[in-house]
């Protein structure tokens, strides 16, 4: 199982989980409560998780393309098909306001 805090504007919106039936996201219930900015128009802010059996489109979006996505591949041994890994080695300081941090292996932060 690979778990990644996600941050919107260096605030703790929400948890984003991989496991064997696939992808959940939640939003943490403090972020719900204060009313949080959606981090994306697909992914709305409610206290019910999402589920999904492929990364979320958001998500996988963030992870880079072409020569930057070959030298991230290429760096950390990465599988191309592991879009979970990538998102996780690549999008801890992302262009926006957006930010992923690996949770399940703390040496990553």
């Amino acid at each position: 199982m690979k778990q990644a805090e996600v941050y919107f504007l260096d605030t703790l919106a929400g948890i984003l989980t991989e496991d064997e039936n696939g992808y959940t996201f939640a939003y943490t219930e403090s972020y719900v409560a204060e009313n949080g900015t959606p981090i994306s128009l697909t992914i709305p802010v409610q206290s019910k998780p999402y589920t999904s059996n492929v990364l979320f489109p958001f998500f996988d979006g963030l992870i880079p393309e072409g020569w930057l996505l070959d030298i991230a591949q290429a760096n950390w041994k990465i599988n191309p098909r592991d879009r979970m890994s990538l998102l996780l080695a690549c999008c801890k300081d992302c262009i926006g306001a957006v930010s992923i941090v690996d949770i399940t292996n703390p040496e990553n932060q």
